[in-house]
């Protein structure tokens, strides 16, 4: 599992890429660092703005399932609930803006990250969807919430059919939709367009912003995650998860 920071440069960017071959399915421990990733970068007085992308196949197919069924007890369980919380909050209270750069799929935990983040730009293959109910789980419709109109979420939701990036910008939740070999430049530009403005402002801005917010986002994810561990609880969560190991969820 890689996240990696890249060495900022003068004009206040900050570039996050995620690497975790082959779906970009973060472990428990990769969630964390994630989240101490984004936040380091807005803390940082030199950074007016964080851009968010991935390597690979696609921008993030959520949790490992894989480590979580390989794994004794509720630990993994717990630990990708906290972490996936952690990394959310750390996106959506990072005080600079964050600009998601999304390509291929982006499903689960990925809806997390780039509905709480400030801008998202997409190439034009990219997806997006919540596959939760076919693994016994709940959680991020939060966050699609804030991408896609309310009907449309809950039918996203309970039958996990999937949003193109053109919808989303025909909904006007993506900022801008390129081919994809021009994603990572068009990201650096709609960020260097934010890191010219004058940094302290840009940061009272995304405070504000937030602060004007009418759902309260962790709270919300929060209570979502509860259904998730009562799934569990009932033995749905392991059911539809061995499954989907198995090759039988897909």
């Amino acid at each position: 599992m890689g996240i990696l920071t890249t060495t900022k440069g003068q004009d206040g960017i900050a570039e996050i890429v995620v690497d975790a071959p082959p779906v970009n399915a973060l472990t428990v421990q990769g969630w964390f660092d994630l989240a101490d990733a984004v936040t380091a970068a807005g803390r940082d007085p030199e950074v007016r703005v964080v851009v968010l992308r991935s390597e690979g196949r696609g921008f993030n197919a959520g949790v490992d399932i894989k480590e979580m069924q390989r794994t004794e007890g509720f630990d993994a369980l717990l630990g990708a609930n906290r972490g996936c919380h952690a990394a959310f909050k750390a996106v959506y209270e990072c005080e600079v803006p964050v600009i998601a750069a999304v390509h291929g799929f982006c499903l689960g935990g990925g809806i997390g990250l780039v509905g709480n983040a400030d801008v998202i730009v997409a190439s034009d293959d990219a997806t997006f969807g919540l596959p939760e109910v076919k693994q016994g789980a709940l959680g991020a419709a939060t966050h699609l919430a804030r991408l896609v109109p309310q009907h449309l979420m809950r039918a996203m939701v309970y039958t996990t059919q999937t949003a193109t990036a053109a919808q989303l910008h025909a909904f006007g939740s993506v900022h801008a939709v390129v081919p994809r070999e021009e994603l990572r430049a068009k990201a650096l530009e709609v960020a260097g367009g934010i890191a010219a403005m004058d940094g302290f402002v840009i940061r009272r801005a995304k405070e504000c912003l937030n602060g004007i917010d009418p759902v309260d986002v962790n709270r919300s994810y929060r209570f979502e995650q509860g259904f998730t561990f009562e799934l569990n609880l009932q033995g749905a969560g392991d059911r539809h998860r061995d499954a989907f190991v198995e090759g039988k969820g897909k």
